[in-house]
């Protein structure tokens, strides 16, 4: 279906399902390729840089939010790629995505913000309305 697809990802519930789909729409050729994005927002990156003990700790903590979607990539065979971003999430990940040549941008509609609970994600409205590319968003 889709060869070149960006996955943005926070370690939510919605990014597991966000997974799945992409999966799903994913094309098993050997050519197809899911470019997986993470982005450490400052806001909460400053907090996590002050009370961490050092950068591998720091690190080790990301890389565990991601642990399942990891595995689920793998373990469906797709041929992936992780990109860790700072800044804030929303215009970051637009401007990766327009950078890029992705026939397709797998979002969640929200993430872990308490405030984003609230609201249709506030990042997948901003991705939705700035992205070049045709964006699905997953509930």
């Amino acid at each position: 279906m889709y060869k070149n697809i960006l996955l943005a990802v926070d370690g939510s519930e919605h990014s597991l399902r966000s997974t799945e789909e992409a999966i799903k729409l994913h094309d098993s050729s050997d050519d197809a390729h899911i470019d997986v994005v993470y982005v450490a927002d400052y806001d909460k990156a400053k907090y996590d840089v002050l009370h961490a003990h050092d950068k591998e700790e720091l690190e080790a903590k990301r890389r565990k939010k991601l642990l399942p979607i990891e595995k689920m990539l793998k373990d469906n065979n797709v041929t992936h790629t992780y990109h860790l971003l700072h800044g804030d999430p929303g215009p970051t990940i637009v401007a990766f995505a327009n950078k890029g040549n992705y026939d397709l941008l797998v979002i969640g509609s929200r993430g872990l913000s308490k405030f984003q609970k609230m609201v249709l994600g506030s990042v997948s409205h901003k991705v939705v309305k700035q992205a070049n590319c045709p964006v699905f968003v997953v509930k």
